[in-house]
């Protein structure tokens, strides 16, 4: 039988010519944790237990999937992201860490609203929802929320309405197209409390700069904007928001770093007021609040 040092030995040997070290022992980690429930200190201390070879077989399978950059959350179909699980597939985006803290900042900034909100709750829209990051794990840590998700594609609500089952909360789903649909019959006017975003932005001139295990394997459809148009979807939820978001209510945006001025220009020439662009723990411009008085 093969050890678990075997296995790791044949991570690096077979993924060294495409991956760095640490992504490899990340993949490693990562196997251990879906293929055996080992943690990473788990591996550490086993490191030379043997593995049944049903097991070994699922671990070189693993290493010849990424072999082809197909991304590991892919490959086992689900990922965790705030502490919680969340399936994946090639119909949503794999959750980042940029999208993490953007939840991370709208539950810092309601977290202790729930006087305020305990007679009419927080009512807020997840638009572009994909695999229901956003709109589950700000159900899960504002108790006090309504939380409602759009998406245009029926195959990511999908696997939204399997993460919302999975994590045990309720999410109204809706399919619709926010640059076509009319809304005028789904929400009362000034009705949000609070709109957030993780829309499509990157350029398609920025392609070439991208990782072929994003390009071959995640949905174009939730990537990439027109290089002559990259405001369009934040215009297109402005506009929606200076009608369905409440008086005082903020609008919340993942952006591209490059674009942090135009839209929080594009937001101020709408009337929206208390701009603000957050920093990334990489201290990139990847958020945007603002507010509607």
């Amino acid at each position: 039988m093969t050890t678990l040092r075997e296995i790791q030995k044949h991570f690096f040997h077979s993924l060294s010519p495409q991956f760095d070290k640490e992504e490899i022992e990340n993949y490693f980690s990562y196997s251990c944790t879906y293929l055996l429930g080992y943690s990473r200190s788990d591996a550490i201390l086993k490191i030379d237990q043997r593995i049944h070879y049903t097991r070994v077989k699922k671990f070189y399978s693993v290493v010849a999937e990424l072999k082809t950059n197909k991304p590991i959350q892919y490959i086992f179909g689900r990922t965790e992201v705030y502490g919680l699980p969340f399936f994946v597939n090639k119909h949503v985006l794999i959750p980042r860490q940029e999208t993490e803290e953007l939840v991370r900042w709208i539950i810092d900034k309601y977290k202790l609203q729930d006087k305020k909100y305990k007679k009419n709750k927080l009512k807020i829209l997840d638009i572009g929802t994909g695999s229901g990051l956003i709109a589950i794990s700000l159900k899960k840590n504002i108790s006090f929320s309504n939380v409602t998700a759009i998406d245009v594609s029926e195959n990511a609500l999908i696997v939204a309405e399997q993460n919302a089952r999975c994590n045990k909360v309720k999410i109204d789903y809706i399919k619709a197209n926010i640059i076509k649909s009319n809304f005028s019959k789904k929400f009362p006017i000034n009705y949000f409390d609070v709109i957030v975003s993780n829309p499509p932005y990157v350029l398609q001139s920025e392609k070439k700069l991208m990782h072929k295990n994003v390009l071959d394997y995640e949905p174009h459809l939730a990537l990439f904007v027109e290089d002559n148009n990259p405001l369009l979807f934040y215009d297109a939820i402005a506009n929606f928001a200076l009608q369905y978001l409440a008086k005082d209510g903020n609008l919340f945006f993942e952006i591209n770093e490059s674009l942090g001025n135009d839209v929080a220009q594009l937001l101020a020439n709408k009337g929206f007021q208390n701009v603000e662009v957050k920093k990334d723990l990489n201290g990139k411009d990847r958020m945007i609040r603002a507010c509607k008085l």
